[in-house]
């Protein structure tokens, strides 16, 4: 088989220049007036110059990581957010409006709860289905793939989703295990093959729920482009376009389980590394899919299981890493900048995580030494982070200040950084998140110091 997505293409940089000149202008958006679609302008200006490593900014952006705290803020439970769609738009325009951040983080983790209600989803528990309405969702952790079906994902991912995955993880789904192969249907006699599962009730009843889920998400994602133009109309440009996995995470997040995808490095290494070979294609095309339909050149990929504490620099090489390079360069390929969030720490990675296209990536990290990424990632990357949760739920304006200063100091010499937050800022304190954003746009000037 053909290797692919091992080099960056020969039209990436034309096609990320087209694609940011189509952030930069926001047609669409329902600016209040001049002044907002120039705050806009120039917000983009500063992450695009901070992401190409070409010129040095004006000033450093500062992009927090909102998760879940604009509902903390405006007093709405995650029971509202995800039922009442007005709720939701009024908690994440009262935090962008008051505190003004330079991105807008859309509410796109605010799922709606409506659409798991009528699908029955396994997979997590949510306010009002198996925790309280002040809580946020919570992933049920289990091998939703058995091991021995490791070929099945390799030979048809589709109909491994269709067949097995999708009945397990949503009770209202459960007939699609009938739902017929569709590579067979290219002649005449397996039409009726094709046809006849769908003649069952069962199925019937699968493909109504799927078409109440349908409508529901169609009012959510109308709610949130309402949300979105009238932030986005102020002069806040959003911070990400779309979403995207790591082939491993794909695995070892939902399907094997973390203890099932940590045992199967040892027992089932050249299954799981094909399989990761296989979801490639897929995870590109859903990114590139979703920045075409939001205009966006950044899709947001959360790193869950490559950090330091999790797997070893071997296996990081051998299992994780091989995938998602081919991920960041298929995605690099189609004019986009994959904004890559490093969850824990990755300071064993840095020199393996360096081997990425000069200014086409944003390496977003937690808690990874900000110097050394600087002096090894940040020679090709934008960096991003990493004001830490506990300090901003726990510490003073003060402490918050002086860890943006060192964080300024050292990983925002010379441009290529954007100031955000080690994860999601929910528990955080009012004061000192004022604090790290004011300050950032005060202390990040270039040339101020």
């Amino acid at each position: 088989m053909q290797q692919r997505f091992l080099e960056v293409s020969a039209e990436a940089e034309k096609k990320q220049e087209e694609r940011f000149s189509v952030w930069l202008k926001g047609e669409g958006i329902p600016f209040a007036d001049a002044d907002a679609a120039a705050a806009y302008r120039e917000r983009v200006s500063l992450m695009k110059d901070a992401i190409q490593l070409r010129q040095q900014p004006k000033r450093i952006p500062v992009c927090p990581s909102a998760g879940f705290y604009p509902m903390q803020y405006a007093g709405v439970t995650m029971y509202d957010a995800m039922y009442d769609y007005r709720a939701l738009g009024t908690a994440w325009e009262a935090y962008h409006l008051d505190l003004e951040p330079d991105a807008y983080n859309a509410p796109t983790t605010i799922v709606p709860g409506r659409v798991l209600d009528i699908l029955d989803l396994k997979l997590y528990e949510w306010p009002g289905h198996g925790v309280s309405h002040e809580r946020e969702y919570q992933y049920v952790e289990a091998e939703y793939m058995k091991a021995e079906e490791y070929q099945d994902l390799i030979d048809d991912p589709t109909a491994f989703f269709l067949n097995l995955y999708f009945p397990r993880i949503f009770g209202a789904l459960k007939p699609l295990a009938a739902f017929p192969l569709l590579p067979p249907v290219n002649e005449i006699p397996m039409v009726v093959p094709l046809a006849a599962p769908f003649g069952s009730e069962n199925m019937k009843g699968a493909l109504e729920s799927l078409a109440k889920a349908g409508d529901e998400s169609l009012r959510w994602r109308s709610a949130l482009r309402e949300i979105g133009g009238r932030i986005m109309g102020r002069g806040f440009p959003s911070f990400a376009g779309g979403f995207t996995k790591a082939p491993f995470d794909v695995i070892g997040d939902s399907l094997r389980g973390t203890r099932g995808v940590m045992l199967d490095m040892f027992r089932y290494a050249d299954e799981l590394k094909e399989a990761c070979e296989r979801l490639i294609p897929s995870m590109i095309k859903c990114a590139v899919a979703a920045c075409n339909v939001t205009g966006h050149i950044m899709p947001f990929i959360p790193l869950h299981k490559g950090a330091d504490g999790f797997m070893s620099r071997e296996q990081f090489k051998t299992f994780y890493w091989p995938s998602l390079r081919k991920l960041i360069i298929g995605l690099v390929s189609e004019g986009l900048v994959p904004q890559l969030f490093a969850e824990g720490a990755y300071n064993d990675r840095l020199d393996v995580i360096s081997d990425v296209p000069k200014g086409k990536v944003v390496w977003w990290f937690d808690r990874t030494d900000m110097k050394k990424a600087k002096e090894t990632v940040g020679r090709v990357a934008c960096l991003a982070g990493n004001v830490p949760l506990d300090l901003l739920c726990a510490g003073t304006p003060d402490e918050v200040k002086t860890h943006c200063r060192d964080l300024i100091d050292g990983a925002g010499v010379g441009g290529g950084f954007i100031l955000s937050t080690g994860a999601g800022i929910q528990g955080s304190r009012k004061e000192n998140v004022k604090a790290m954003i004011e300050f950032c746009k005060d202390y990040g000037r270039y040339g101020k110091r």
